[in-house]
């Protein structure tokens, strides 16, 4: 991932992982690779940043995790979105659609 992306993820991530285990049970490796996918491989999540996060989404109340078998039979963390998690995903977009909306405004703006 370039610098540029990278800078953006950091404000981003949350959301994009709140909004991915939203569709279900998914565990961290099928995370980044759903990222990656619904991005169009713009974004590229690497486990040093998409672990921490996950810890810390779970740490909030966000998330919860269980250990279940993956497709491939081996045990993995698998994460699901809480009630709360839910709220916190629906607060979030909302911002995110002002602020888009706004930016977009900006950019559109004759000079």
């Amino acid at each position: 991932m370039n610098e540029d992306k990278s800078e953006f993820l950091k404000g981003t991530l949350d959301m994009l992982v709140l909004k991915v285990v939203a569709l279900g049970p998914i565990h961290g490796y099928a995370i980044s690779q759903r990222i990656r996918q619904m991005s169009k491989e713009f974004f590229q999540v690497q486990q040093g940043s998409l672990y921490p996060a996950l810890h810390r989404l779970e740490d909030r109340g966000w998330l919860k995790a269980d250990w279940r078998d993956t497709e491939t039979g081996r045990e993995a963390k698998f994460y699901s979105l809480t009630a709360k998690g839910r709220k916190q995903l629906e607060t979030v977009m909302r911002t995110w659609a002002r602020l888009s909306d706004a930016v977009a405004l900006i950019l559109r703006t004759a000079e």
